[in-house]
């Protein structure tokens, strides 16, 4: 953007005014309808008023200086020719809220990891993007979080990555048959049929990476696995990209089992969150204990995901903030 205008008011708010690139369209800068505009004037105490490609900014200093970084935030994400929308620009306002200098708005929303047909995933909070970062940096990723922060998501995705990239030759997914307590032998059906119900998200997020008609072909191929946990025992895993689904629903000897799995050439991704653990009372959760025993072991990574970074539907977000208070105020002796 071109050198700003800046002067000072009498009652000690700033007026500002930003030129923006005529290469930039003010429709998608703006949003439909003003749509994104109207999310910058409720998010920041400071008028906003555009004519042309000109946005006059006008309010504290504070408030004023933080809606132009957004404006450079959001041109420059435009520029990587991806398209805004109001989900993005919220996530925007939210990492400058945050006032982190790790990275820039842009880095974070603008980061691809795969793309298939017309649709591209990319990390959408900072949190998630130093989750990527880590499955990139390191042999052993752990993803902790709740629901809906994207944990298993994008673990698949790096996972069909470094397969398309000839990283690894097969993946591999898996989950704890928990309800079943892994005694598949017991359940009526074929052996797809009584696991198929375990796995079912595992191939749900598959569909959305790897074209369908694909997908049978590359599991009778054997490039992509997907099992319960109990079948990988005795196994060792070379040239892979291992993911544990669920894993609160682990033990510590079966957390234990599928860590030393671990072959040559390889990456293992755990995902879990330990606060839906499902094992019966008493048994304690491999996922629960495994940072205090690996914690500090090179090329280890534990990578914690919150409320904040939940990317369902708004209310996942705030449902999941209100159970965490809930359960905060019920540790500290409030009343259920």
């Amino acid at each position: 953007m071109s050198d700003p205008t800046t002067a000072a008011t009498s009652s000690g708010r700033t007026s500002h005014a930003v030129t923006i690139p005529n290469s930039i369209n003010m429709v998608a800068l703006l949003g439909p309808s003003d749509e994104h505009l109207a999310l910058i004037e409720r998010a920041f105490d400071a008028d906003v008023h555009v004519r042309g490609n000109r946005v006059t900014l006008q309010g504290e200093p504070a408030e004023v200086a933080l809606a132009e970084r957004l404006l450079d935030e959001l041109v420059t994400i435009l520029r990587t020719g991806q398209g805004l929308s109001a989900e993005t620009v919220g996530r925007a306002i939210t990492m400058l809220r945050a006032e982190s200098e790790e990275a820039r708005p842009s880095e974070v929303l603008s980061l691809n990891i795969l793309s298939n047909r017309g649709r591209t995933i990319r990390p959408k909070t900072l949190n998630q993007k130093r989750y990527v970062d880590a499955i990139d940096k390191h042999t052993i990723v752990f993803g902790i979080g709740p629901a809906g922060t994207g944990k298993t998501y994008l673990a698949m995705a790096k996972a069909v990555q470094a397969l398309q990239d000839k990283r690894v030759n097969r993946i591999i997914l898996s989950r704890p048959a928990v309800e079943a307590g892994e005694r598949l032998g017991f359940l009526p059906g074929t052996l797809t049929e009584k696991i198929d119900p375990y796995l079912r998200p595992l191939y749900d997020a598959l569909h959305d990476m790897v074209d369908p008609e694909t997908i049978p072909k590359l599991l009778a191929a054997g490039t992509i696995e997907v099992a319960p946990l109990a079948f990988l025992r005795g196994r060792s895993l070379n040239d892979s990209f291992i993911i544990l689904d669920e894993a609160q629903n682990t033990t510590p000897e079966q957390m234990k089992m599928f860590l030393t799995r671990l072959g040559f050439g390889s990456r293992i991704v755990v995902t879990g969150d330990v606060t839906q653990t499902d094992l019966p009372s008493g048994q304690r959760s491999g996922l629960r204990v495994v940072e205090g025993i690996l914690d500090g072991i090179e090329d280890i990574s534990f990578n914690r995901l919150t409320a904040h970074d939940v990317v369902r539907h708004r209310l996942v977000g705030e449902i999941v903030a209100a159970y965490d208070q809930f359960d905060d105020k019920h540790r500290n002796g409030g009343p259920r």
